[in-house]
């Protein structure tokens, strides 16, 4: 465990961006591989429709919050240092990556290539988004990343 807290560059009062900004893009994504089935088994063009815009949000969102993410990664000599900071970073440029392939697919028919292309990088960008996840998880808890880990004292706690 840290013995100080690590602070974020891209951080708005004291509270870093890059985990504030990434929970949409997050559910878009993993909410699109569902869209994606949901199409496969009903053939129903809402869910095709839902697809393209769950691709998008997760794509333009998650292009906005690596930017903070970037931008702590290269400012901030201390996350620089994690291993566990470059492989959550490799790994989501990667995701980002089938984000906005997968999104491409859709832009003149949202629903001609879901079977399988769109499928399939929505499963890989499932998988992605849970190892890159956790690799997140692990810069926050473990090394503290923008998260004031002090101990509570009792003149910290009010009666």
């Amino acid at each position: 465990m840290p013995t100080a807290k690590i602070e974020s560059r891209a951080a708005l009062r004291g509270h870093p961006l890059h985990p504030v900004l990434i929970h949409f893009p997050i559910a878009a994504l993993l909410m699109l591989l569902a869209s994606d089935i949901a199409f496969v088994f009903t053939h129903d063009t809402f869910w095709a429709r839902a697809g393209f815009w769950l691709a998008a949000v997760g794509t333009v969102g998650g292009a906005v919050s690596g930017l903070a993410g970037a931008i702590d990664l290269f400012t901030v000599a201390r996350i620089r240092r994690l291993v566990t900071a470059w492989a959550h970073g490799i790994l989501a440029v990667m995701l980002l990556s089938l984000a906005a392939f997968n999104f491409m697919l859709r832009l003149d028919d949202m629903s001609a290539y879901i079977m399988p292309w769109g499928l399939y990088m929505s499963l890989l960008t499932f998988a992605l988004v849970n190892i890159t996840g956790f690799l997140g998880g692990q810069l926050v808890y473990e090394y503290g990343v923008g998260v004031d880990i002090r101990e509570a004292t009792s003149r910290d706690v009010k009666p």
